[in-house]
């Protein structure tokens, strides 16, 4: 049985993922893992690789879903980015890091975020 956690987690992956889409990006990967983590998203804009987390929150209480991105969790994306284009053997003109924060209350379509080029 799937906890409610992951099943807000996989709505919000759901909810950027189309949101990237409509944006003009191509989502190349959803959940990718290695030894170091996972990749929400792994996407193309034009020619530039773009690695986005996404953060989900059902409501306000613990602070926006963007603030839930660390400088720590950042760097992690970094090294992750860098990971993933070792693996799948490419050499992107640019790698760019965002950030997708999608709030949930239930009441109405959800509400997303999207920074581009995070930086914290």
């Amino acid at each position: 049985m799937a906890r409610a956690k992951d099943v807000v987690g996989r709505y919000g992956e759901d909810v950027a993922a189309r949101h990237l889409v409509q944006s003009g990006l191509v989502v190349l990967e959803r959940n990718w893992r290695c030894s170091i983590g996972e990749i929400d998203i792994v996407a193309r804009d034009g020619d530039t690789l773009v690695v986005c987390e996404v953060k989900t929150r059902r409501g306000l209480g613990y602070g926006s879903p963007l603030e839930a991105v660390t400088a720590r969790k950042l760097q992690r994306l970094r090294r992750l980015a860098a990971q993933w284009v070792r693996e799948h053997e490419v050499r992107p003109a640019a790698i760019r890091i965002d950030v997708v924060g999608v709030l949930a209350t239930g009441s109405g379509p959800a509400t997303v975020q999207h920074v581009r080029g995070a930086v914290a």
